[in-house]
């Protein structure tokens, strides 16, 4: 009999994820179409057109479906109810774990098939969008501001401005400046060419040093070609353009370790790896939450109140997310933090909630006078 329920359950929680998520992918795909159809022209555009939305909606599965574990949550829950089957569990002597347990562990098999998702396919949909948007429809937005090549980098007392060239075939047109402890210039070298030799040290070609003493004095000297120990291995410069919500786990962490060893910027690539995780792990408390809210006793309204409820919800940690993000690129708050804060606080709502239901954590009754 329990096996039986169980299954049933799951089957139930399992058909209203999938149909949920199906409708809220659609929602988006034609919302989004329709909106942006002007943008879409010239010859061979539907396929095109055809090509960009498929990805685009590999790209929704990943953002929509922990809003969709969730309202399947309330919903399976919610329409059991109504159909007298909660009652009847009751009289069965089978207590809300009945219902939680295929839930949640329904869910969290969903949560971590969405992180593997991301990894494997949203990933590559949101490069495949760049790339038709940019190269076919000639709509840049954003483009340049994660994809043009970064020139400045800073290791230590050296200060790189390479203005063209890759780590692999070597740098072309590019100025090293050499700094004090207080800033001052002490060493420029401008040269034609940069290339990795070995370890720390590199080959300039068609060098131009000066060198400053800080009284004023400047010595000049052209070499053909020079060896030089910048202080700094070919590795560093392995700076990938690119969105990080975009890159796998293992490119952001590479990402990470290079653009701190060169002096940039690495809170939104460590935001991003984060996010890999914790935004998809969200619907796991998030289910919990909708089945203890579905349960309660003065529940009216049942799939409406259902849908509502997890809408509402959905919203409220998309937006405490959109604050938490917007912290860290102000450096206000640390990437890890910003990420799990809206996991722990919809953990901690959810926990609250379940306990109630199992009687542990009792609530002050309405109308209670203390004297």
């Amino acid at each position: 009999m329990r096996a039986t329920l169980f299954s049933y359950v799951l089957g139930t929680y399992v058909r209203y994820a999938l149909g949920i998520l199906t409708g809220l992918v659609l929602v988006f795909v034609v919302v989004d179409f329709v909106d942006r159809a002007k943008l879409y022209s010239g010859p061979g555009w539907v396929l095109a057109a055809a090509e960009l939305y498929f990805y685009k909606a590999m790209m929704s599965v990943q953002q929509l479906g922990p809003a969709a574990l969730l309202l399947a949550a309330g919903t399976t829950v919610s329409a059991l109810r109504k159909q007298g089957e909660v009652t009847a569990i009751r009289a069965l002597t089978f207590g809300p774990s009945a219902l939680y347990l295929p839930i949640l562990l329904a869910s969290f098999a969903a949560c971590v098939g969405l992180v593997v998702f991301d990894e494997r396919v949203a990933t590559y949909s949101g490069r495949r969008v760049d790339e038709i948007t940019t190269q076919r429809f000639n709509k840049w937005g954003d483009w340049r501001f994660y994809y043009t090549p970064k020139q400045w980098f800073r290791r230590g007392d050296n200060i790189f401005f390479l203005r063209g060239g890759g780590a692999q075939e070597g740098f072309q047109d590019v100025s090293v400046f050499t700094v004090t402890e207080s800033f001052d210039l002490r060493r420029r070298l401008d040269a034609s060419g940069m290339f990795p030799v070995e370890g720390m040290r590199w080959r300039l070609t068609d060098v131009v040093e000066r060198t400053f003493d800080g009284e004023g004095k400047t010595t000049l000297r052209q070499l053909p070609e020079a060896e030089y120990d910048l202080g700094v291995a070919v590795t560093a410069f392995r700076i990938r353009p690119g969105r990080p919500e975009q890159m796998r786990a293992s490119e952001l962490r590479e990402q990470i370790a290079a653009r701190r060893d060169v002096g940039l910027a690495t809170k939104q690539f460590e935001l991003a790896l984060h996010n890999r995780f914790a935004y998809p792990m969200a619907a796991f408390p998030a289910a919990l939450l909708g089945v203890g809210l579905a349960l309660r006793s003065n529940r009216r309204g049942h799939l409406t109140a259902a849908i509502m409820e997890g809408l509402l919800t959905a919203v409220a940690m998309w937006g405490l997310m959109m604050v938490c993000r917007t912290m860290v690129l102000t450096e206000r708050l640390s990437p890890m933090v910003a990420a799990w804060t809206p996991t722990v606080l919809l953990s901690l709502i959810a926990g609250a909630v379940w306990l109630h239901r199992e009687g542990r954590l009792p609530l002050p009754r309405r109308g209670l006078l203390v004297r």
